[in-house]
């Protein structure tokens, strides 16, 4: 194995921001002798000469650590609890093995996530079942294989239970707790016009069917008010809220937490968020009670990076740094107007002379990556690094002017493993295959 030695060049050379840039790249991020990034003690020139680009790159100690941070955080405050990763962040086989590994429960939100979680190997028992709109089909998926928990959405999906259940199954039920979350629009799922659960007077009658179901065995609620929430006090409202749903075994009180994409967030840290969610269970909710928690974005996000070839630049007025990648691997730009932060990863400590458009290739021109990217001069062959991309980037990953999903691959004390690999043209085209194969009979015919 070959040995590198990094730096985290604290203080940063003058002319960067690299100070900044340490909080939202991964924690085991540093710099080598040739000014190169690197990530788990690899350079990134080397990630990008074995596994090309576009390359999703994870430090896996770092992504460890922040679980441990929050199983014995929550833990300590309260011991009758669980954590649950909240699968959709990351729904790949490495991710859920790591999961199993550090002894996370795991939340799932369909059948290709339940398959997934199987294929690495979770125990179904430590599986909870979300969504809105469950189908027959997944549901006696998830039967069969003896799933945990299903967590209930509406009076339809305890209509199909009635008919699918032949033994005892632990239920929860989504309840709406009328928080608006300070969040994107599309990420606010807990104020009164949410999609997701009952509001409080239809759960109490859910409440009874279940209790009244001799093979129902509801447990308790579940809340979820959002996503990238930085107010930590919304949190404990959510809480408080769900207290009013009754007395209960468990109050599942979901996830959101919000993470540091950009210089100007202030994001909270996993300490201040346990010990709000904590304080509010002390004062609203029942003493022993089982309280669960779903962190996804704040396990993943900042582990991730994307790395990006430059394919062109481009002086007008504005400068535009093209790379080979763009919304069909970072949807996020589109649906929430998320921006990140990024860095010429192979020049990383050459001062920062340019503002620029980092934009992507897709036919759009909100495929913007980072508006105003504070880099050196940028030039063609310049690598790219956009950092805190590990949420929910593979996860809306599309293949937008057939456009390939890049390839995951987990970094650690030197070494690194490839989780997912690159996807082809040949798997682009195989789901194809009745219309080209009827093509070429007619072509033959012809």
């Amino acid at each position: 194995m070959v040995q590198h030695t990094a730096t985290t060049l604290r203080p940063a050379p003058e002319g960067t921001r690299l100070g900044e840039l340490w909080d939202v790249l991964p924690e085991e991020s540093g710099v080598d002798a040739n000014g190169v990034l690197t990530i788990g003690g690899i350079p990134v020139t080397e990630l990008a000469a074995q596994y090309g680009t576009p390359l999703h790159i994870f430090d896996e100690v770092g992504l460890r650590r922040q679980i441990r941070r929050f199983v014995d955080g929550l833990a300590e405050r309260w011991p009758n609890s669980e954590v649950l990763f909240a699968s959709k962040s990351l729904p790949v086989v490495g991710m859920y093995r790591v999961a199993k590994e550090e002894g996370l429960s795991v939340d799932i939100a369909g059948g290709g996530e339940l398959q997934l979680a199987l294929a690495a190997g979770v125990d179904p028992a430590k599986l909870h079942f979300h969504g809105n709109a469950k189908s027959d089909a997944e549901l006696e998926m998830a039967l069969s294989v003896g799933i945990g928990a299903i967590i209930v959405d509406n009076e339809d999906e305890l209509d199909r239970l009635e008919r699918l259940l032949t033994k005892p199954q632990a239920l929860l039920l989504r309840v709406i707790p009328g928080v608006e979350a300070e969040t994107h629009a599309s990420q606010a799922t807990g104020g009164a016009k949410s999609k997701f659960g009952l509001p409080m007077d239809q759960a109490l009658r859910a409440i009874e069917r279940m209790n009244a179901h001799p093979l129902m065995e509801f447990e308790g609620v579940h809340l979820h008010i959002g996503s990238q929430i930085l107010n930590t006090r919304q949190f404990a409202e959510a809480v408080e809220k769900i207290s009013t749903a009754g007395t209960f075994a468990t109050y599942d009180v979901g996830g959101g937490l919000g993470v540091k994409y950009t210089y100007a967030d202030e994001a909270p840290t996993v300490d201040a968020y346990l010990d709000e969610i904590v304080a509010a269970a002390r004062e609203h909710l029942p003493e022993g009670a089982r309280i669960m928690i779903e962190p996804g974005r704040s396990i993943v996000a900042r582990a991730g990076v994307t790395l990006y070839d430059v394919l062109s630049v481009k002086r007008t007025g504005n400068t535009f740094v093209a790379v080979n990648g763009g919304m069909a691997d970072m949807l996020d730009v589109a649906l929430t107007d998320q921006r990140f932060e990024a860095v010429i990863a192979n020049r990383v400590t050459e001062p920062w002379t340019e503002s620029v458009q980092l934009v992507g290739r897709q036919c759009e021109s909100g495929d913007l990556l980072v508006d105003g990217a504070e880099l050196p001069a940028a030039r063609t062959g310049d690598l790219v690094v956009l950092a805190t991309t590990g949420a929910y980037s593979y996860t809306l990953a599309n293949n937008y002017n057939g456009a390939l999903r890049p390839a995951i691959v987990f970094v650690g004390e030197g070494e690194s493993r490839l989780v997912a690999r690159r996807e082809t043209y040949e798997d682009l085209l195989r789901l194809h295959a009745p219309a080209i194969e009827a093509a070429a009979a007619a072509d033959a015919r012809a």
